[in-house]
């Protein structure tokens, strides 16, 4: 008897040996598989399993007939089959480097949903809820940002709950005016109005206190340098400190801190930069100089570049950056000897605090520079952004763009004087004042003072008694009083 083909045959009998039945004709029933499987799904019917794989081999001698389903495809239910808006939502539980380093090694999906920069742009985007960076770039790294942006915010979550303080009140009689951090954050140096430059260990803090303190730089006695002691600088384990006694001294810090060099200037160095082939110095006299620290140091060049001292001071491959107590910004090209740039500080066309009012760039010359109510204390430079602090207060970002230096905001980050140090990167902002603050944000849009239990905001007020952080020129020379043009606090 053959076994009639069709779609309603009832599986169960290929399984049930308990009535014997006639040997199947091998070819009616290949007809019957083929039928059932390669066949279009109807609309209404179960759809049949396949014969169990204790059933006997229809025809033995022959390949198993393989199914090429020319219908659609049905997708089997995963992670994968969930749209990208789900996937990219399960990904921000994950942390960023796990996200960036592993899901790629799973599968293509991931690995092509991972290298989208619009999926770290969007990520970036909404830990900050703003709009992030503040300089467009057209090759921004999202995904180094991503990672550098939430260890920061984790770092200080809970408005630096976790965050250990810790006081070192001896060491020094008098303010500090300069902190500098080598090797990592393990080392610490020091410079202060007592004349001395002190060299901390801090992986002892908390754990042998009376090893915090490791000596003073020099072999003077009693002190480092003849004067106050008022910039520190670093390349690698050599360090360099600038006085008011109108010397840098260098100092080689993998040789138990020894000099190995000094500069004799004409006036007191107020700013430094170190790089690998210049050392640049900026100076009460107006000028900034140009030393080789790796012949001697030798002088290279020397220039009056402000009307008043020099401030502010750093410098790169190609430009050296100076700001000064002349209301002025600076831009010197190395490659081409000459100033490539004078910029006003002041506030321009708008400020950005409780609204987001954009500042015009405007770039004058020398013939033209008003005298504004805003000079600049410290800048930190990570190409093409400069961000710089001045003395009302106030934070400007400045855009290289194609190597024309424009201001493009300015902000209220919340301090109520001078920001005297600031440290910028693609996913913290420091930011230091004598209003006896240190501030601490992402690197998005500043804006004012947060809630208390706001992981954006963490404001450090040091003990009562602690000395507020270097005064500018205004303190050590005083002048009559000026109104400022608006109200920030």
């Amino acid at each position: 008897m053959e076994l009639p083909p069709g779609p309603r045959e009832d599986p169960c009998a290929w399984e049930d040996d308990s009535d014997p039945e006639p040997e199947p004709d091998p070819d009616a029933q290949a007809e019957a598989y083929v039928s059932r499987v390669l066949s279009p799904p109807q609309f209404g019917l179960a759809p049949l399993r396949a014969p169990s794989l204790s059933a006997p081999a229809a025809f033995s001698g022959a390949p198993e007939p393989r199914p090429t389903s020319k219908g659609p495809s049905v997708q089997v239910p995963g992670l994968l089959s969930l749209p990208p808006e789900l996937l990219l939502e399960i990904c921000a539980y994950l942390d960023a480097r796990l996200v960036l380093h592993v899901l790629p090694r799973v599968c293509r999906a991931l690995r092509d949903l991972v290298r989208d920069h619009v999926t770290w742009r969007l990520r970036a985007q909404r830990r900050v809820r703003a709009p992030y960076p503040v300089v467009e770039e057209e090759d921004f790294d999202w995904p180094a940002a991503c990672i550098e942006l939430e260890q920061h915010l984790s770092r200080w979550a809970e408005d630096g709950r976790w965050a250990e303080y810790f006081c070192l009140a001896d060491g020094h009689f008098a303010s500090i005016d300069s902190v500098l951090l080598l090797q990592g954050g393990t080392l610490c140096l020091s410079g202060s109005r007592d004349r001395n430059v002190n060299l901390w260990d801090l992986r002892q803090l908390g754990v042998e206190p009376s090893r915090v303190l490791v000596k003073a730089l020099g072999t003077q006695k009693n002190s480092t340098h003849k004067g106050w002691v008022w910039s520190l600088a670093a390349l690698d384990h050599r360090v360099c400190s600038g006085s008011w006694d109108s010397t840098v001294k260098l100092w080689d810090m993998a040789a138990d801190g020894q000099q190995f060099g000094e500069i004799k200037g004409k006036a007191a160095v107020l700013c430094l930069s170190y790089r690998p082939d210049i050392l640049v110095t900026g100076t009460y006299d107006k000028k900034v100089t140009v030393y080789d620290p790796r012949a001697g140091p030798a002088l290279l060049k020397s220039r009056r570049l402000h009307s008043s001292a020099v401030l502010a001071l750093l410098a790169d491959d190609r430009h050296i950056i100076s700001g000064s107590e002349d209301h002025t910004l600076v831009v010197f090209d190395r490659r081409a000897n000459s100033v490539l740039q004078r910029l006003q500080v002041g506030p321009a066309q708008g400020l950005e605090g409780p609204g987001l009012h954009v500042a015009q760039p405007e770039l004058l010359y020398p013939s033209s520079l008003p005298q504004l109510d805003s000079y600049l204390l410290c800048m930190s430079y990570q190409e093409p952004q400069l961000w710089a602090g001045d003395n009302q207060g106030l934070l400007h970002v400045f855009a290289n763009r194609e190597g024309c230096f424009q201001l493009v905001r300015t902000f209220d980050v919340g301090h109520r004087s001078q920001i005297t140090g600031i440290k910028h990167s693609l996913g913290a902002l420091y930011t230091t004042s004598t209003d006896k603050t240190i501030r601490v944000r992402p690197s998005d849009r500043p804006r004012p003072p947060l809630a208390r239990n706001t992981p954006l905001d963490f404001t450090c007020c040091p003990p009562p008694g602690a000395r507020a952080h270097r005064p500018t020129m205004d303190h050590l020379h005083p002048k009559p009083p000026q109104r400022a043009k608006w109200d920030l606090c």
